[in-house]
């Protein structure tokens, strides 16, 4: 594998970029070595600047779930750029995206769009407490819900990679009213509503982990989440900017049949380009400005390039009926693939998948929280990416991250990943 050209311009970007990247996780730092700087993407591959190709199986972390370079995406961004980049005020392509997104996501009664997850988890948990009147939020261990300053706390993600249950430079009282429970834990939970029940304005979760690894609820959880919310008079609030569109059109919501009070949404959304949103029930949004007191804003909020992409990207989601029947074979095939060869071979491991979403966790023999995936062996995911890399085939770089699989992987493309893993397992497994 040729890098010489990568090895260049990252140490070109480490001179003015922190790290030499705008985001953790892409600076290896879990797995060692340094990163591959990307060229191109088309279809299910992606090109480094020194001329590798890859199966790509990162989906620039969730939102092509068609691909990279989608015809329609790209004929649709084209379209609204010849209007125009940004206006900073109202179209009619946002209007469109709305009402396409309330009608896939029956939570969502009204939406405001915004530029990022950390945007929209944020806004989501002040108009909760608007909402509510009381301060307090409880998230989960584990559980990532972007970098404002008061969802630090136990973060999954980037944080759990570096094993920062906390970020230097947020202040006590940022987190003081952030409380913590367990995933797939509703004991905890029932305890923190028993002791601060009165005070919980919210409890904001990733109904599907996707940031710590993916965990999925165990039967009964996220329905707990809703009955104790409900009977505390708090909110709920799923997080689905990974899992919005990825499980179902209409979410991991749809999927588990649990109906949240306010929803996050990105990646999928956006089509590829910035883009998130979040929306709930019409008398907690209506409590957002202009029409009321709660304060929200942003220059860039429903950009039309963004907008264009979103759109597109639903619209064939919903045109394909059979879309999530296609990711439910291909990621199936994948998973028993990656079984049988790591059991043949003798490899401790376990792998959770959710519809398209995967990790495989090594060392563990089951993954239901934030602790069991904290024990699983990192040196040993670190070869394992090393070696499918070597091998054509580009993972997420960190061992609490989701693989996904988009509806442009072909057969060949999940067999060749099969193989890579089987030929690296073969090595390892000898050890």
């Amino acid at each position: 594998m040729r890098s010489a050209k990568s090895r260049a311009w990252f140490r070109r970007a480490q001179r003015l970029i922190p790290g030499g990247v705008n985001s953790p996780v892409r600076a290896w730092k879990a797995v060692g070595g340094h990163p591959v700087l990307i060229a191109s993407g088309n279809g299910s591959r992606v090109r480094d600047v020194d001329g590798n190709e890859y199966v790509d199986f990162v989906g620039s972390w969730g939102p092509l779930i068609l691909g990279h370079r989608h015809p329609r995406i790209v004929r649709a961004v084209r379209d609204a750029l010849q209007h125009g980049t940004t206006f900073g005020a109202p179209t009619t392509l946002e209007v469109r995206l709305a009402e396409l997104i309330s009608k896939l996501v029956p939570s969502i009664e009204k939406v405001r769009l915004v530029s990022s997850g950390t945007e929209a988890t944020m806004s989501a948990l002040r108009l909760a407490r608007a909402f509510t009147g009381r301060p307090k939020i409880v998230k989960f261990d584990g559980c990532y819900h972007g970098h404002a300053d008061g969802l630090l706390v136990r973060a999954g993600s980037g944080a759990a990679t570096f094993g920062l249950p906390d970020s230097p430079g947020v202040v006590g009282g940022a987190a003081r009213e952030t409380i913590v429970a367990a995933f797939n834990d509703s004991p905890s939970v029932e305890r923190l509503f028993a002791r601060y029940g009165s005070r919980i304005a919210a409890v904001i979760v990733e109904p599907v982990c996707g940031n710590m690894g993916v965990i999925p609820p165990q039967p009964g959880f996220l329905s707990t989440l809703r009955d104790l919310t409900r009977r505390h008079h708090a909110l709920l609030i799923f997080d689905e900017v990974i899992t919005g569109f990825r499980l179902a059109l209409g979410g991991a919501q749809e999927l588990y049949r649990v109906r949240p009070d306010l929803t996050c949404l990105g990646k999928i959304a956006g089509g590829g380009l910035p883009l998130a949103a979040f929306g709930g029930r019409r008398e907690i949004m209506d409590l957002l400005a202009p029409d009321g007191p709660v304060y929200q804003a942003g220059t860039l909020s429903g950009n039309p390039l963004s907008v264009a992409a979103g759109l597109a990207t639903l619209e064939e989601l919903a045109r394909d009926r059979n879309a999530y029947r296609k990711l439910e074979r291909k990621s199936r095939f994948l998973e028993e693939g990656f079984t049988e060869a790591l059991r043949r071979h003798d490899i401790a491991a376990v792998i959770n998948r959710v519809g398209s979403m995967m990790t495989v966790f090594f060392g563990v023999r089951s993954v239901r929280n934030a602790a069991d995936a904290r024990r699983c062996d990192r040196r040993r995911f670190a070869g394992f990416f090393h070696g499918m890399l070597r091998r054509g085939i580009y993972l997420p770089p960190a061992p609490f991250e989701a693989a996904f699989v988009s509806l442009a992987h072909s057969r060949a493309d999940l067999e060749r990943a099969v193989d890579a893993l089987d030929r690296w397992a073969a090595r390892e497994g000898s050890g």
